[in-house]
């Protein structure tokens, strides 16, 4: 229950850097430039949303197998895994490319907008670690 909670944090978070990273760059740059921050954000998004739930239900079969099966089990659901790793990460690749190919969309925007979870998970770790140490005193 608490995993669930933390991914949903997690998930408001990056949706609100996204919002105030695209919102910030249209103010400062233009709105061509905001958009690709957006594209990029929903990318990153959907895609740390989408590795989330596949890792999760791994973890929930894997719990569910007993002792005999856990091994056969494992390597079955590891391959599935793994495939659909690469298949994500061939669909984000295609997407990305007929962005850039296909569209007048600004590099340097959609770079910054696939930044928004790796951010989002920065900031949690940083304010994790912080409260741990300021917790204590």
């Amino acid at each position: 229950m608490k995993d669930t909670l933390s991914l949903k944090r997690m998930l408001a978070l990056s949706w609100v850097y996204l919002v105030i990273l695209a919102g910030g760059s249209w103010v400062m740059s233009s709105w061509s430039f905001a958009w690709a921050v957006l594209a990029g954000g929903v990318i990153s998004i959907a895609s740390f949303f989408l590795s989330y739930r596949d890792v999760e239900r791994f973890f929930k079969k894997m719990l569910e197998s007993n002792q005999e099966q856990l091994a056969e089990k494992a390597r079955k659901i590891n391959k599935g895994l793994i495939v659909k790793f690469w298949l994500r990460l061939l669909v984000i690749g295609v997407v990305l490319f007929v962005l850039i190919k296909y569209s007048n969309i600004n590099i340097l925007g959609l770079i910054l907008g696939l930044t928004t979870v790796v951010f989002t998970i920065t900031f949690s770790a940083l304010g994790g670690v912080w409260g741990y140490y300021f917790s204590r005193r």
